[in-house]
């Protein structure tokens, strides 16, 4: 994966024959019709999903997007196929990191929804990236059990990624959680064994964030448009500190994460030891 170049022109091109900018999520994310996951986004059975250097990307930039897709996040997807995308590959790009290679999640909420995690493939190409997000299912679930399953992107990232940029250079990826609500405190086995098709240990969400933090810097992103997220923001701030990111405009998500992006790795290359993070970035 990650073998074609993003074409800010041909996306725009693309983009608008296809309607993006003027059609509903329902008419682009055509899953939500069927009520159902993408059978190539079930990650039942998946080993691994791999970031690979290639003669286009000699240094493979490994990002990890895990949009919460339940009811109160659901317009995000479509803010970002719309807009978002595009300003936020062009901005990396553009800032001086020029082989990143995404990956989408879709988070649900492992206690109440069919599909709580959905995965696509590291992606470096615009038409790709496109397919994999317009693919996602935006169940719009979730339920009053206070938090969201936000610690399955960390699952997945720890135990189910390899990256050449982690095996090759010791470089840690870049994994973002995006969201308004707490972080679910347990995994048990038994919801592992449902979503991957195996799984014999119980995870607490700090386990799966320490492992997740081995191979990625790990950043959450918490979008302040309701009291559920102010009142999440403080669990968040002790999970991650200055790594949890709180903003009040969701059609920033974009400009956060090239922030982070391209001060991690312009001009330098960020080693597993450099573990500070970055200046707080906040945005209230």
């Amino acid at each position: 994966m990650g073998s074609t170049r993003y074409d800010i022109d041909a996306r725009y091109g693309r983009a608008s024959k296809a309607g993006y900018g003027t059609k509903s999520a329902g008419e682009i994310f055509t899953q939500n019709a069927k009520r159902m996951a993408h059978k190539t986004m079930i990650p039942h059975g998946i080993a691994f999903r791999e970031s690979r250097d290639s003669d286009v990307h000699p240094n493979s930039v490994p990002i990890i997007l895990g949009l919460d897709v339940t009811g109160s996040m659901g317009h995000i997807p479509h803010e970002l196929i719309r807009e978002g995308l595009p300003k936020l590959m062009g901005g990396i790009i553009q800032g001086g990191v020029p082989d990143p290679a995404l990956l989408f999640l879709g988070i649900g909420d492992h206690e109440c929804d069919s599909y709580p995690l959905q995965v696509g493939q590291f992606e470096s190409g615009d038409e790709e990236l496109d397919m994999w997000l317009t693919r996602t299912y935006i169940e719009s679930g979730g339920g009053g059990n206070a938090g969201e399953s936000y610690l399955l992107a960390w699952y997945f990232a720890a135990f189910h990624t390899r990256t050449d940029a982690f095996e090759k250079r010791n470089q840690k990826g870049l994994l973002f959680t995006v969201g308004d609500e707490p972080c679910l405190k347990v995994l048990p086995a038994s919801a592992i064994r449902e979503i991957m098709g195996s799984g014999q240990q119980t995870y607490t969400h700090y386990e799966l964030l320490e492992e997740a933090k081995k191979r990625y810097e790990v950043y959450h992103i918490n979008v302040l448009h309701s009291d559920q997220a102010l009142r999440a923001n403080r669990d968040w701030k002790e999970l991650l500190g200055q790594n949890c990111i709180s903003i009040e405009d969701h059609r920033e998500i974009p400009n956060v994460i090239k922030k982070i992006i391209c001060e991690k790795y312009k001009d330098k290359t960020f080693r597993t030891t450099d573990i500070e993070g970055l200046d707080n970035v906040e945005m209230l």
